[in-house]
């Protein structure tokens, strides 16, 4: 099947391409010699736009395609995990950003290094670059499955790979030069992008359908499997279902102090601020923020199931789904992008699932190549003799190349495991954030909130986190024998579950500084 773009669709890629690049150069500073300028931008980024960094950086093209899947699937459930996020956002702005600004942390680990000891810091660092390798993998592979139908028209495991690619290279020369300056004032430019087209979509799909607003509101409330889809609130006891209010006051919450607070992709935006008032406002601007921009999208799968499966709304005959595409699980919104919308608005839509991927993942490799040089080769090449700033910032654009290659190995992996493992975008999208944060939980916890804890519990509380959300997946938990009811647990019940194996753990040992 050769693509489906027009010459117009082209060209709208085209201008987006001349955006960012332009964007690129002009928003690069002229002279980024000094680490704390590459990385925290100086420390001068304003509420309002750390705010729409955050989210560039968290709604990535996992809710630009996962959102409208999750809508089509189910019902507005998943706006309420803003209910968690509001909970997780809170706790961040009290104890963590005031105590990150109080030592000048240039990375989030550095708490862990005046609580424990510098190896302590660095194994906490070293679990947040395996996380964000996996997190960051998941998200490059779900925008390259987008690109790859673009260019190729399949999703096969080639086109994949070239997608991948391309993606990581767009991201790489945004970041490159200007460091996290640069990245932010992309971030509007993408934001901007992605939001537009999000609501250029919800617009033409509103008013291509032919009932009225009435009759799609009852329709969607009383759908012929029985179930309201628009449902906000799930107060049932499923732990098998992630957006569940259970899941979400306790796990999502725990998932959202986890990105904020203790991943330094989303933290160091916050720590790009003046003070910590300001980095705490820009924390809550965000989350509220998040509120409407996810209701775009999902109301964009509602909408879909009704041009999809609704034919008593639209005059007796639905659009076919078609099976172009059969065995990729997710691609319901790009079908709709790639054989419905017009010339035009189907590449600014198509442009809008690269600005959202590119977002996110320039910020990761920036984030990344800061742990990498602050945490890890700075303390390394002091002790060696030292260097001047600028050689700290070279390392950190080769930090970002390094990073960048493992985020693009893992983005061919994750094509395998999504396959695998039958789960839907959003989940299998925000389930491997979990690897990572649920150690990464125990340990702050563990600093915050008690006296006890050593070097040696950090690492092991970091590995035991792991290894017990590990434990909670099918493939693994039945080869090892456990308990069927494990693998069927919804990823916020796992990341409770690694949570409060990794704080015990933590704790075990009293406290003594290595």
């Amino acid at each position: 099947m050769t693509s489906p773009f027009t010459s117009l669709d082209w060209l709208v890629l085209g201008l987006y391409v001349a955006v960012m690049v332009a964007g690129g150069w002009l928003f690069r500073p002229r002279h980024t010699d000094d680490t704390r300028e590459y990385f925290l931008a100086g420390g001068k980024i304003p509420a309002w736009m750390a705010a729409i960094s955050v989210l560039s950086a968290t709604q990535s093209a996992a809710t630009f395609l996962g959102g409208p899947d999750y809508g089509f699937r189910n019902d507005y459930t998943y706006i309420a995990g803003n209910v968690g996020g509001l909970i997780g956002a809170l706790f961040v702005a009290h104890y963590l950003i005031p105590r990150f600004y109080a030592i000048r942390a240039t990375t989030v680990y550095e708490l862990l290094e005046l609580r424990f000891s510098r190896r302590a810091m660095r194994a906490a660092g070293a679990m947040f670059l395996v996380g964000r390798v996996f997190a960051g993998g998941a998200r490059v592979y779900l925008a390259a499955i987008a690109v790859s139908m673009v260019m190729f028209a399949s999703v096969e495991a080639g086109g994949i790979v070239i997608a991948a690619a391309l993606v990581m290279l767009a991201a790489f020369l945004f970041t490159f030069a200007g460091g996290l300056k640069s990245v932010i004032l992309n971030d509007l430019i993408q934001f901007a992008i992605y939001l537009g087209a999000a609501l250029a979509t919800l617009l033409w799909l509103w008013t291509s359908i032919p009932a009225s607003t009435a009759e799609i509101v009852h329709a969607l409330a009383n759908s012929p499997d029985g179930v309201n889809k628009l449902r906000l609130f799930d107060w049932s006891f499923d732990p098998a279902k992630p957006f569940a209010m259970p899941a979400v006051i306790l796990g999502l919450s725990l998932l959202y102090i986890a990105s904020t607070g203790t991943d330094q992709d989303v933290t160091q935006r916050l720590l790009a601020s003046p003070d910590a008032r300001t980095g705490s406002r820009g924390l809550m601007l965000s989350v509220v923020a998040t509120v409407p921009i996810v209701f775009v999208f999902i109301t964009i799968g509602l909408l879909l199931h009704v041009v999809y499966q609704r034919p008593e709304l639209m005059g007796g005959q639905t659009l076919q789904l078609g099976t172009t595409f059969e065995g990729q699980k997710i691609s319901t919104f790009m079908h709709y992008i790639l054989t419905e919308l017009p010339g035009g608005l189907r590449g600014l839509v198509t442009a809008g699932v690269f600005a959202a991927a590119i977002a996110t993942t320039n910020s990761a490799l920036n984030a990344m190549s800061s742990v990498m040089v602050q945490d890890f080769y700075r303390p390394w090449k002091e002790r060696s003799g030292g260097a001047d700033e600028h050689h700290f910032v070279t390392a950190g654009r080769w930090g970002m190349a390094l990073a960048g290659v493992a985020m693009f190995g893992f983005a061919v992996l994750s094509f395998y495991w999504q396959r695998a493992s039958d789960k839907p975008l959003l989940e299998f999208a925000l389930q491997v954030m979990v690897f990572a944060y649920a150690g990464l939980l125990g340990v702050y916890f563990t600093a915050l909130f008690s006296t006890r804890g050593s070097s040696n519990s950090v690492i092991a509380a970091l590995l035991a986190g792991f290894v017990a959300v590990a434990c909670c997946q099918p493939y693994i938990g039945g080869a090892l024998g456990l308990p069927e009811w494990l693998g069927k647990l919804a990823f916020p019940w796992q990341l409770c579950i690694g949570t409060l194996v990794a704080t015990v753990v933590c704790m075990l040992p009293p406290a003594k500084r290595a």
